[in-house]
């Protein structure tokens, strides 16, 4: 059997990328959550936020230092596996990831080590200063991240020279419209998985009946954090929508399962998209929904997947399952974060146990959302790498042959085997051990 280097470079970009996303999406929110504590402890003096405080930061340096070694694996790809993408965009790609490396990775490195070891060695206002700084270095990576995959989405800002994309307005790279929503729209989702994990963390240990008084502490934090995000990720999820079918009408085709032309278009709540004979099966409409959502207006023409060559439609059934599975984890979030807050001020929520076991399931919701979402926006986009630009089949390494590709698959795939093995046994031996100096009740 031939293998195609095509075919397993990218199923090795998706496994490096599906790890990687994981620590990011955790620790931006962990950095702002540590920062937090350290502030409120600073102003109130009160001994559970620095009790919170160390606790949480063992975990957030753990899942940090995962988090770095995996996403070198991704940088490396570049090199390796898709030399013809780093070639041809480099003089804009490569620009974008040194700003991550000398903005992002310089304020972590440099204030990292004053938040690991300088709690008795700085004034208490420096070693806040310092764990905004470590906050603020997360936040920054992620939005050069978002740029540089915002400039693959909907390339601009450019000119093609001797085949190569070469920038002729940073400005525009750098601050346009479809950055703004995008990194808004994956920052909000880091600060929620992180607020879910903590609610759950937080619930199990109240299920346990122990650090009820931390417990209670992170449960009104998170859920109050999560009630007043939740609703505004659900508004950026649509201006997300907004610039897909502005800019990716094929893309958004795919999610919609939408095969053929429509108007008014019909809104596809669940179906099962066959892609072999171009339709769906069993689906559960709303007939005219479909343009409200996608225009605005209730008789809009809708373009369907017929609209395009067979060679630029991206696959259906991971764009379309995964938007519904996105979703579906917002509203769970919801659903969870509103009540939740309401028995938090009502001080009832550590004997609701049904409200607390629903809550200590809920820790891979933010993950999954995560996942589910960036499935979405990298299958949806293809059979393109940079969208309408240079495709995915033109951008591998011409030399590559199938069993290297798969020889570094497997090693990649034995290293993350090791290091969330090792990673996330440690992970939990913490959270099981739980803030040192809790009331054990």
């Amino acid at each position: 059997m031939e293998l195609d280097p095509l075919i397993l470079s990218r199923i090795q970009f998706a496994l490096n990328i599906s790890f990687h996303i994981i620590f990011p999406s955790f620790t931006i929110g962990l950095a702002a959550w540590l920062a937090v504590l350290d502030g409120m402890s600073l102003v109130t003096a009160r001994s559970i936020y620095r009790r919170l405080f160390d606790f949480w930061l063992r975990v957030f340096v753990l899942a940090f230092g995962m988090g770095v070694v995996t996403g070198i694996i991704m940088a490396l790809q570049f090199g390796t596996n898709w030399s013809v993408l780093a070639d041809r965009g480099g003089s804009i790609q490569g620009p974008l990831l040194g700003y991550e490396a000398f903005t992002a990775f310089m304020l972590e490195a440099t204030f990292i080590g004053v938040v690991l070891f300088g709690r008795n060695r700085v004034p208490p206002w420096a070693y806040l200063f310092s764990c905004i700084m470590v906050a603020l270095g997360t936040t920054l990576s992620a939005f050069w991240i978002m740029v540089n995959n915002s400039w693959m989405q909907v390339p601009v800002g450019h000119v093609v020279v001797d085949g190569r994309f070469v920038p002729n307005d940073w400005r525009e790279i750098v601050f346009g419209e479809v950055v703004h929503v995008r990194f808004v729209h994956m920052l909000l989702a880091a600060y929620l998985t992180t607020a879910f994990c903590i609610a759950a963390t937080a619930a199990i240990y109240a299920l346990r009946g122990r650090y009820h008084a931390e417990s209670l502490v992170m449960l009104r934090m998170s859920l109050g954090l999560a009630a007043i995000l939740i609703p505004i990720q659900i508004l950026y999820g649509h201006w997300n929508g907004d610039y897909v079918h502005e800019h990716q009408p094929a893309k958004f085709a795919a999610i919609e399962a939408r095969w053929h032309t429509e108007q008014p278009a019909s809104e596809v709540l669940i179906a099962i998209p066959d892609p072999e004979e171009g339709r769906n099966r069993y689906a559960l409409e709303i007939p005219r929904l479909g343009s409200f959502v996608a225009s605005g207006t209730w008789d809009s023409r809708e373009i369907g997947l017929d609209s395009f060559p067979e060679a630029d439609r991206p696959p259906v059934l991971i764009p379309f399952f995964g938007f519904r599975v996105m979703v579906g984890m917002s509203l769970i979030m919801l659903f969870l974060s509103w009540p939740g807050y309401y028995l938090c001020v009502r001080e009832r929520i550590l004997k609701a146990r049904w409200f607390l076991w629903l809550t200590a399931f809920s820790f891979p919701t933010g993950f999954i959302a995560v996942l589910s979402g960036w499935f979405v926006a990298e299958v949806g986009r293809q059979p393109w790498v940079i969208y309408g630009l240079l495709r995915t089949s033109e951008a591998l390494t011409p030399t590559l042959s199938g069993p290297e590709v798969l020889f570094s698959l497997i090693a990649y795939l034995l290293a993350y085997l090791v290091i969330a093995g090792g990673g996330f046994v440690y992970i939990f031996r913490l959270l099981r051990v739980g803030p040192d100096g809790g009331i054990r009740q």
